[in-house]
């Protein structure tokens, strides 16, 4: 089995890298949205994102035949490339964290509106139920059954049963 290229490996790792700047940024847009209480752009957003988790996807997978390789066998052209190499890999665990922290404050921060809308939400609905109750018209012709003979209609009419 043939080894794959290092040059194919730092290609891979620099898109990754890439990648993910750019769901750090998308992130950081998200937040924004959320904030500004944007649905639609964040909508749009999120469709931007998902591309791109697809892309990185995408560029794990190609990552794959590197896994197995023992790190000490490659072959670099040179060790600056070794070195840049290393240094985006780095990075792109550090990013990964960063666009982790990110979507676990949005969601928080998702959560916290949804919650406060709920609670609006609640009190117009009671708010319009108080209102409906004090505005209701009374009934005007409410006909009450005399059952002992007291009722102010036969009183008026002086006769008696």
């Amino acid at each position: 089995m043939t080894t794959p290229s290092t040059d194919i490996l730092a290609q891979l790792v620099c898109a990754k890298h890439q990648c993910l700047l750019q769901l750090r940024d998308l992130g950081r847009r998200q937040l924004d949205l959320i904030e500004a209480s944007d649905m639609t752009g964040l909508l749009e957003v999120l469709s931007t994102k998902q591309n791109s988790i697809s892309q990185l996807q995408r560029i794990e997978k190609a990552l794959d035949p590197f896994r197995d390789q023992d790190p000490d066998t490659r072959q670099w052209s040179s060790d600056d490339v070794r070195r840049r190499c290393a240094e985006q890999l780095r990075q792109c665990e550090a990013l990964f964290a960063e666009i982790t922290s990110q979507e676990k404050c949005s969601e928080s921060e998702l959560i916290r509106r949804r919650d406060e809308a709920a609670v609006r939400l609640q009190g117009a609905h009671l708010a319009g139920h108080a209102h409906g109750a004090y505005t209701a018209e009374p009934a005007s012709n409410v006909h009450q059954l005399d059952l002992d003979g007291t009722s102010p209609s036969n009183y008026s009419s002086g006769t008696s049963m």
